[in-house]
């Protein structure tokens, strides 16, 4: 009986590991993958935060240390509604990473444009139509919303990001495994980047 418990105790292990390693595969991201600082945003696409943060932070920010390989940047969804869900499904669809970040890039910034009104079909054709300029055929793009694969991928990240950071609001900001309290201002924000970098012997 003992030994039946055992077993089961290591493949509930392995089950768990194996998540979390497809999970971890999943995740958008930018920059060197074995950076010494991570910078993790939880957000919704359909947060006017978020795309705040997004326009004074993060292209600084790449210019500054992803682009040097300081830092890997992670967009981890946190969609607070159908149309941000259907955005980060949208946004899994196309699978160059570069066309990618210029697509998120955009969403951010046409976010008043799309996310407006309670209209999903709506929302979801002005989606559409942003991602058109970024390579993505209309019927690629209603594939991958009819799919149960993304839609999955993202609820179950969600789920344990509010797991493993109860997450209170977007966007959420975690440097390093500690999250970013302070304003979204860039000086302030790299000086955070720039103390850990300290820590490694990269920036003095």
């Amino acid at each position: 009986m003992q030994e039946i418990i055992k077993i089961f105790h290591k493949a509930l292990f392995l089950s768990f590991l194996i998540f979390s390693v497809e999970v971890q595969s999943k995740i958008i991201s930018e920059g060197k993958k074995d950076a010494k600082v991570v910078v993790k945003v939880f957000s919704s696409l359909t947060c006017p935060a978020c795309a705040n943060w997004h326009s004074k932070i993060f292209y600084q920010m790449k210019k500054d240390f992803i682009d040097k390989g300081l830092v890997k940047f992670e967009h981890h969804p946190f969609p607070l509604d159908l149309a941000a869900l259907n955005a980060e499904i949208i946004l899994r669809c196309q699978i160059d990473d570069e066309k990618r970040f210029e697509l998120l890039g955009k969403i951010y910034e046409k976010q008043s444009v799309w996310a407006v009104g309670s209209d999903i079909i709506k929302i979801n054709d002005s989606i559409k139509k942003i991602a058109s300029n970024f390579g993505l055929g209309e019927d690629e793009m209603d594939k991958c919303l009819k799919s149960d694969k993304f839609q999955d991928e993202i609820l179950n990240q969600r789920i344990e990001a509010q797991k493993k950071y109860k997450i209170e609001a977007t966007p959420t900001v975690i440097i390093n495994e500690k999250k970013y309290t302070g304003k979204v201002e860039y000086l302030k924000f790299r000086k955070e980047i720039e103390k850990n970098l300290v820590k490694y012997g990269l920036f003095k």
